[in-house]
């Protein structure tokens, strides 16, 4: 689950990423989507943590990104350099490591 929904971040930021659709898009929703993202890119980061004992890099990359979007290149360079951060991440996480059962979480 932790996996996919760092693989569905990476597409959302990359489409934020677009020079010149994903500037429009954000500004006319009124930086909505920006909030959106921060907390998207929280729980992420706090399922990661709770179900993979590790803190992922992807999801803080894609805070930072959230918090500095607004400023226009920087947050361009940011949500591209977040998608990659996603997706590496996302690659990395082995079906194993997604599966990590708690003592508490047995019946």
């Amino acid at each position: 689950m932790v996996r996919n929904l760092k693989w569905l971040g990476a597409a959302f930021e990359a489409m934020l990423g677009i020079p010149v659709l994903g500037g429009l898009f954000i500004i006319s929703m009124g930086y909505s989507p920006l909030g959106f993202m921060l907390v998207f890119h929280i729980v992420v980061l706090i399922l990661s943590v709770s179900r993979l004992n590790k803190v992922s890099f992807g999801p803080i990359v894609g805070i930072t990104a959230s918090v500095l979007g607004f400023i226009p290149f920087v947050g361009m360079m940011l949500h591209w350099v977040a998608a990659i951060a996603l997706a590496i991440d996302a690659f990395t996480t082995t079906r194993e490591q997604t599966r990590v059962i708690k003592e508490d979480d047995r019946f």
